[in-house]
């Protein structure tokens, strides 16, 4: 009953309830993802490019005969083109059903952050990336940014989403 009031609060104010995230980095930023919306972890892949997509979307791979959208997550907070490395991965997410490559520079760890450690995240200082943070949290004496899967997913515009479900069906 207790834990039902806290994420109540917690929803209101837009901040993560504590649990175990998988972190990554982009470039030297630190992030983190809900683990329960990770499905798998894998290399990078053969990536076909799909036509008309935004920046940010690299285009589709086949993953064990299922077709997945991959997303560069760079390009979709807006920060500069890098060169793909050996440690470059695709987190595969899973948000209502619908799945998704994220393509990020390299896999962190999983690590635990309770909800006294999540705050919400500034209206100013993070410029231009707090629409797709659901909270900042705070591990040992490191800042990680959680992602908030939802809008990174589908804060796009609809025709977007339409292509990417097209091009899946395909």
């Amino acid at each position: 009953m207790e834990k039902e009031k806290e994420v109540d609060t917690m929803e209101a104010t837009q901040v993560v309830e504590g649990g175990k995230f998988l972190s990554f980095f982009l470039g030297d930023e630190e992030y983190a993802i809900e683990i329960l919306k990770v499905q798998e972890i894998i290399g990078l892949m053969s990536i076909t490019p799909v036509p008309k997509m935004p920046d940010y979307i690299r285009g589709v791979l086949n993953l064990r005969g299922k077709i997945v959208p991959v997303m560069d997550l760079r390009m979709r907070f807006n920060f500069s083109a890098v060169e793909d490395t050996e440690e470059t991965c695709i987190i595969v997410l899973q948000e209502e059903g619908y799945q998704m490559g994220v393509v990020v520079d390299k896999v962190s760890e999983v690590a635990d952050i309770e909800s006294s450690q999540i705050e919400e995240v500034p209206s100013v200082g993070v410029s231009g990336k707090s629409e797709f943070l659901s909270g900042i949290g705070k591990v040992r004496d490191t800042v990680r940014m959680i992602v908030d899967v939802h809008e990174v997913l589908f804060n796009v515009p609809d025709e977007v989403l339409d292509k990417s479900r097209k091009a899946v069906a395909e």
